[in-house]
């Protein structure tokens, strides 16, 4: 993952998650062992309610008046269920709400102590059961052991339980989205400066600028003034180099001209004539090679985006003119948006060489066509392919050598793939020779993407 606010909030979403979630697991731990302890609470009042009412009869044993006070335990499916018991496991007393049920309460506890229990009816409804033994002294003094039940449904309290856990879940996934959209809105401030300076350095690639500005915080002032000093000093080299190639041009011409002019008051001999081929090619030489660096912005950096299918057509109209008797069928296969990032000279040196080629050895048919390396785009791959006769694979790594020619009958002076192999190498790229379906050759050149240039 490339994008750096995209990591930053990608890890701030798991921190959210996991600081909500283990927030969620101890409100809902928190939640339902205090609800818990209410329960029992609830339980242990109803307990003491039933023995409040609990009085002996005449026959010395304990009995529960019909109407209680609390109404629940007379109304059939109220959920909460009362039992008395004597020391005989028999129930003296059943609560109506229990009628028809088989309602467990557990185990009978200790004399003197009472017991919790979770416990459930026969159809799986949960219950929560608190039993009660006592010795209950009779009117003639006589202890005689008893155990006091009462037990109550757990659906409504799971039901709580439930809803509470949805709510919350519900308003923490409404603050985590909040949260989550007002850090990115922030994020987006605070990178501000980031984009500002990436979108400065865009501009001196293109020369639009000529430095970067100076207004960004702190901890991006180095780097602004770092890369400024970069500039300045890129700019100085390169008017360095071109002056230097600039003299190197005035040193040269005069002393061609003049073995020109001197090979002219000669007699034309095989001699001369091969002389001044000789001549002719260091021209073409020099042109190229000092051409090179006059053509750079020099408000630029040296490396601006060059619409490629714009050049090319300039270039096919060109060639067709040069070519107007034999009328070659130039056909362009270009990804729609490509841009060549470096020289136009360069890749109109690139495409033309290879052009001129395919037009010179084709028979009618030539192809272009120039596709990404990348799917973002860093990169491209450039391949012209003829129908002509085609480059035997033996002879395709001499061909990339300055000078070295299959047909020396046609005209030219052999460097025009060296060249091509040179503009490749400084971009990062090589030149490769395969077959063409055309039944031509097919030269592919490759150039690197701008990052891995620098």
């Amino acid at each position: 993952m490339s994008s750096l606010s995209a990591r930053l909030l990608i890890s701030v979403t798991l921190l959210l998650v996991f600081f909500f979630g283990a927030t969620i697991v101890v409100l809902d731990s928190a939640f339902r062992e205090a609800g818990e302890q209410a329960q029992e609470d609830i339980l242990d009042g109803m307990l003491m309610a039933l023995i409040a009412e609990a009085e002996p009869n005449t026959r010395g044993e304990l009995e529960m008046p019909l109407d209680l006070r609390e109404p629940r335990f007379g109304n059939l499916g109220s959920g909460l269920y009362g039992a008395l018991f004597d020391n005989s496991d028999t129930p003296v007393w059943a609560s109506r709400s229990a009628l028809g049920l088989n309602v467990p309460y557990g185990p009978s506890p200790e004399p003197g102590t009472n017991k919790f229990s979770r416990l459930q009816l026969e159809d799986g409804t949960p219950l929560m059961s608190l039993s009660l033994a006592v010795q209950w002294e009779l009117n003639d003094g006589e202890l005689k052991p008893y155990t006091f039940n009462v037990a109550q449904s757990l659906d409504s309290f799971n039901a709580q339980v439930a809803r509470f856990r949805r709510q919350l879940f519900t308003w923490f996934a409404a603050v985590a989205v909040i949260m989550l959209s007002s850090i990115s809105l922030v994020m987006r401030g605070l990178l501000r400066p980031l984009r500002q300076i990436e979108s400065e350095i865009s501009e001196v690639e293109e020369g639009r600028r000529r430095t970067l500005s100076d207004d960004y915080p702190t901890e991006l002032t180095s780097v602004a003034r770092n890369m400024n000093v970069l500039i300045g000093s890129e700019r100085a080299r390169s008017e360095r180099y071109r002056n230097t190639l600039d003299n190197l041009a005035h040193s040269l011409k005069t002393p061609l001209a003049a073995i020109r002019t001197v090979l002219s008051e000669q007699e034309s001999n095989e001699m001369t004539e091969r002389m001044e081929t000789q001549i002719e090619r260091m021209n073409d030489i020099v042109r190229y090679q000092l051409r090179k660096p006059a053509t750079i912005h020099t408000k630029s950096l040296g490396v601006v985006s060059v619409p490629v299918r714009h050049e090319l057509k300039r270039l096919v109209e060109g060639l067709s003119k040069v070519y107007r008797e034999k009328n070659p069928q130039i056909e362009l296969d270009v990804t729609e948006g490509m841009r060549f990032h470096g020289d136009t000279g360069d890749f109109l040196e690139l495409a033309g060489n290879l052009l001129d080629n395919a037009c010179k050895w084709c028979k009618q048919r030539v192809r272009l066509t120039i596709r990404p390396l990348q799917q973002d785009g860093g990169g491209m791959s450039l391949t012209v392919e003829d129908d002509g006769p085609g480059i035997p694979q033996q002879a395709a790594d001499a061909l990339l050598q300055r000078g070295m020619r299959l047909d020396e009958s046609e005209p030219g002076h052999g460097i025009g793939l060296a060249v091509v192999k040179d503009i490749a190498a400084s971009y990062g790229g090589d030149v490769t020779i395969a077959d063409s379906d055309l039944g031509g050759a097919a030269i592919t050149v490759t150039i690197a993407p701008l990052w891995e240039r620098l």
